[in-house]
């Protein structure tokens, strides 16, 4: 169970909060969605599917690595 809030943004704002360029943004995205940690949709949305916290309560004993393939 996750304690995170929906919460809705934009690249644009996503990309000024962090002090980095919409496509750094995009490319994180990108790669992100390759390893199925994203979801895209037809109209330009994206939904992340899981968090860091998420991530965490896997409990793993070393690192955790996504592989894309």
């Amino acid at each position: 169970m996750s304690d995170a809030d929906r919460r809705e943004t934009t690249r644009t704002a996503l990309a000024a909060s962090l002090g980095v360029d919409e496509r750094t943004v995009d490319a994180h995205l990108i790669g992100l969605a390759t390893c199925e940690l994203v979801r895209t949709y037809s109209d330009g949305r994206v939904r992340v599917t899981v968090t860091g916290e998420e991530l965490l309560g896997l409990d793993a004993d070393g690192l955790a690595i996504v592989d894309p393939t």
